[in-house]
């Protein structure tokens, strides 16, 4: 049985922070969220017609500290130049900061870009 949709989830330090930086940064929308659900309070955003999500999640009564390390990433491949620049513009709007990548493959044809809580999202100008 295949799946049909996929959610990357991963724990934040401020809900609300990481949900402007990646809907700025990405153009993705709020789909859901919950508030104290067994503890924790979450975000979902995406965009409708995309097979994935991401999930931001924050543990009320232990907080978890993410703990990405720097080959965690999130790769977005854009074949359009124009849309993979204005994409690396609106990230660095949003507040992502430019990295080098890890592994300098991601370099070659993209940029690597991190939030303030150390995620990492390549935004890759070729097509897949």
């Amino acid at each position: 049985m295949s799946f049909t949709h996929m959610r990357i989830a991963r724990p934040v330090t401020d809900l609300e922070k990481s949900f402007r930086l990646w809907s700025q940064g990405l153009g993705l929308t709020r789909l859901a969220d919950f508030t104290d659900h067994a503890g924790f309070s979450g975000v979902m955003l995406g965009r409708k017609a995309l097979p994935w999500h991401l999930e931001f999640t924050v543990c009320l009564a232990h907080p978890v500290t993410p703990s990405p390390g720097h080959e965690d990433l999130l790769v977005l491949y854009y074949p359009d130049n124009t849309e993979w620049q204005r994409t690396c513009r609106t990230l660095e709007e949003a507040g992502f900061t430019r990295t080098p990548s890890f592994n300098p493959y991601w370099d070659i044809n993209g940029q690597t870009w991190r939030d303030h809580d150390g995620y990492r999202v390549v935004v890759q100008h070729q097509a897949w």
